[in-house]
Order: structure tokens, then sequence, then C-alpha cells
């Protein structure tokens, strides 16, 4: 089982990271992380074997990761001289994006994380100017005297916390949203949005990967943050961007039928909350 191979969420970068190769062979692939297989290793090949929804959930990491490329990609072109990746996992794109070398990519994650990767990674060319900090942002004193040394720093700052918040608590997210704007140097944090339809699909995931369970759920999402100082600067929904890469959930016949024929009996609102009921954003501190 899925519970018995996930142990805790340091894990799940194991599942990312396998899912990521999977589309890197593809013929028709989104993307190429060439040391995506390598990083998963045989722990992410398992968990994927026996992951009850790894076809449905490969397809959206693929598409989340053309978002955030582009999200990347298009902030450096604009100015960005730091990208702070908080709870980094086995992500590449110091690695396979095309990035100026004057670029500062700082990666923060537990210490054992950092140590296998630098193991698997040692003899890999870099694009940017790379570093890596051993970090538990569960250690509020220890996460704002680094915040506060990297916001010295940076000019203009991207901040990435792809697949974290979904894992933190209200009060665990409002801290770290507190943090991030209190930065001078803050320009976009990029997060995950998980609207009001997407509850039932997440409880499904959680009953899956139980050490790892997906629990951060605000009244209104847009409200919390709006609260906490950020507001979203651009929105790209999973569906939506999934039809425009040709890239549709990889579902039987008989469930694309019901699925279109509900979408049918949906009022346009209906219709416009089932599409964005999962998507990234590219917030900016109001």
């Amino acid at each position: 089982m899925v519970e018995q191979l996930v142990e805790n969420v340091l894990d799940t970068a194991f599942l990312i990271a396998m899912q990521r190769a999977i589309e890197s062979d593809r013929s028709d692939a989104l993307f190429h992380d060439p040391l995506a297989g390598r990083l998963a290793g045989e722990r992410g090949q398992t968990i994927v074997a026996r992951h009850p929804r790894a076809a449905v959930n490969a397809r959206g990491v693929a598409i989340r990761t053309v978002i955030i490329d582009k999200f990347v990609t298009t902030a450096v072109a604009a100015g960005i001289d730091t990208v702070l990746n908080l709870g980094a996992g086995l992500d590449t794109r110091p690695y396979r994006l095309n990035l100026p070398d004057t670029l500062r990519w700082i990666e923060v994650d537990h210490a054992a994380m950092n140590e296998y990767k630098e193991s698997h990674l040692a003899n890999e060319r870099v694009q940017c100017k790379l570093e890596r900090k051993n970090l538990d942002l569960s250690d509020t004193a220890a996460r704002r005297a680094f915040l506060d040394r990297t916001d010295a720093g940076a000019i203009r700052l991207l901040v990435l916390t792809e697949g974290v918040v979904p894992y933190l608590s209200l009060e665990d997210a409002a801290a770290l949203a507190d943090d991030l704007r209190r930065m001078k140097s803050i320009d976009s944090w990029v997060i995950d949005y998980f609207g009001p339809e997407m509850r039932r699909f997440r409880k499904r995931a959680s009953r899956a990967l139980k050490a790892a369970p997906l629990i951060f759920e605000p009244p209104d999402w847009f409200a919390f943050f709006a609260q906490h100082g950020f507001r979203p600067r651009e929105k790209r929904f999973v569906f939506e961007e999934g039809k425009r890469l040709g890239r549709p959930a990889p579902l039987p016949p008989w469930l694309r039928t019901l699925a279109a024929t509900r979408r049918w009996l949906m009022s346009p609102t209906q219709r416009k909350v089932a599409r964005e009921r999962l998507g990234y954003f590219l917030m900016e501190p109001i």
C-alpha cells in the first residue's frame, strides 16, 4: 500500500520526481527533466507503481511543472535576481532551465534531502548560482533568521513553495505568509491553489497518503492570503492548461462520457468553478 511506502512529506519528493521522469520519457513530453529518474530512484519507482491514481496525478504534475517553469522564466526575464525555493525536494530547475549565470537560486530543505540531492548531482552542470540551505521550515526562529539574511542579499525575489502549503495547517501557512510579506525584496510568490471543488478529491488523496495528508483548507482561499498581505497577479488552472497543451485527463471512455454529461447539466457558474478547482498562482504583495 502507498501509505506504507510514504512515511512522511519528504517521501512525496520521490513520487513527484518519478512522475517528472515518466513525463520526460514520453514522445510528446511537455518538458525534459533528464535528472528526475536518477533522483527518484527505486523508491520513486515503487511508490508510483503502487499509487492508486498514478496516471491522473502524473498528468497534473506535468502540467504544474510547465506552469511553474513559465512563471520562473518570465520572472527572471523581467529582472528577478534571486529565486528562493522553500521545500525544494528533488526539483532540478537550476540544472534544466535556461537561466542567467548571474541568477542566485537558493534551495531550502531538510539536511537529509539536501545531502541525497548533492550526492546524486555532484557532477552536473548548474545554470546559475545555486545554494542549498538545511532548514526545518517549522522552526519559526530559524526560518525568520534565514529569511532576514536572504532579504538583505536580494533585490527582487521570487519565492517558490511548490507542493508545500497544502501540507501546512492554517496557523503555519499564515505564519509563513506573514514572514514572506515582511521581506522588503519580495516581488512574487508561486503557490498551489485548491478551490472548493477539490476538497472531496483531496480527501481521497489524503487517504492514499496517510503519512502526508493535505490539510490546508481555509474557508476562503483568496481572503486568507489577502489577510496576510498577498493577492494573485497571475492565475493558471490545471484544467485549462491541460486543454491548451493537448493533455486531457486520462479517463476511461465511460468516465469521460459521465464527466461531459455532468458538465452539460451544470450552470455556467458551476462549470467555471469546476474548471478552476486546481491551479498555480503567482502572488504579489498587497
